[in-house]
């Protein structure tokens, strides 16, 4: 079963942006297909999401926590207009919350949930 999340911090960002959670979810299903823009290593991977009125090319850059199997966690968004990439010092931070959150048991993961850290997108019942 394929499970999808944003952290709080992603959620913020996206709620600027006009992100969708649809988008999100699309994004999982190409990445599953092997579709994923850079792999950057301790399992975490960017992304091109296009953002509603773009396309990939000029939307954003996501950041996601994988082991590319059964669950996602969509954790840093930017926009190719406000920066680049991420530097050495986020990512090796990126890279410790990737490996904390992909340790979660189901029980953490309801916790997290419960506190508002996380938030479930979809999961493998959906039909993305």
């Amino acid at each position: 079963m394929r499970r999808v999340f944003r952290t709080r911090t992603f959620t913020r960002w996206m709620r600027k942006t006009g992100l969708t959670d649809d988008a999100l979810c699309e994004a999982v299903s190409e990445m599953v297909q092997g579709l994923i823009d850079a792999d950057l290593g301790g399992h975490v991977v960017k992304k091109r999401v296009a953002l509603p009125g773009q396309g990939k090319r000029g939307g954003a850059r996501t950041i996601v926590a994988t082991k590319l199997a059964d669950r996602w966690f969509f954790l840093y968004g930017f926009g190719k207009n406000e920066r680049a990439n991420i530097d050495q010092d986020e990512l090796k931070m990126l890279q410790e919350v990737a490996k904390e959150l992909l340790a979660f048991d189901e029980c953490q993961l309801a916790t997290a949930m419960t506190a508002g850290e996380i938030v479930e997108v979809c999961n493998g019942n959906d039909p993305t």
